[in-house]
């Protein structure tokens, strides 16, 4: 599975202490290295800038030929919507609202740090309610009615499992 991440998603699953579910779910992990420096800004929060640092094995990064420069979005985004697309990945991870949309009209599959949280808790990677409640702890934004969603579509979901 191919999969390429703007930076939305690794801050947050590091700043939840899940990130380590990425490699586990999707093996490796594609960035263009505007994403990697925004995960080293001075305002990123210090523990995500340490994890930055010392880049894992999963975490490849790559230059995309091409970014669009006239889109409505930030340079991590942008990249990481022109790589994804460059590469035809399987999924985006992206968060914020104007890049999915973007993503969505390049038909780029895209998943966001919520969807991330639930597939790893459907493989039993993490657990769901504590990871919701550390990331409301973030600067993360949605609704209470989303997370209530997520949170009851994985419970239908791991009901169905059991035997």
């Amino acid at each position: 599975m191919l999969i390429v991440a703007d930076t939305s998603p690794l801050n947050y699953l590091v700043l939840v202490e899940a990130v380590h579910i990425l490699p586990r779910l999707y093996g490796r992990i594609v960035i263009p290295p505007q994403v990697y420096l925004e995960l080293q800004q001075p305002d990123t929060p210090s523990v995500v800038r340490a994890w930055a640092r010392v880049k894992p094995d999963w975490l490849e990064l790559r230059t995309p030929l091409s970014i669009d420069s006239s889109l409505p979005l930030d340079v991590g985004e942008a990249a990481a919507i022109a790589l994804a697309g460059e590469l035809k990945a399987d999924r985006l991870l992206i968060d914020e609202r104007d890049g999915r949309q973007v993503a969505r009209r390049l038909g780029i599959p895209i998943a966001g740090t919520l969807d991330v949280l639930k597939d790893g808790a459907t493989a039993g990677l993490v657990d769901l309610n504590t990871a919701f409640e550390r990331l409301k702890k973030t600067t993360f934004r949605a609704s209470p009615e989303l997370f209530a969603q997520m949170l009851a579509e994985f419970q239908a979901g791991s009901r169905k499992m059991r035997p």
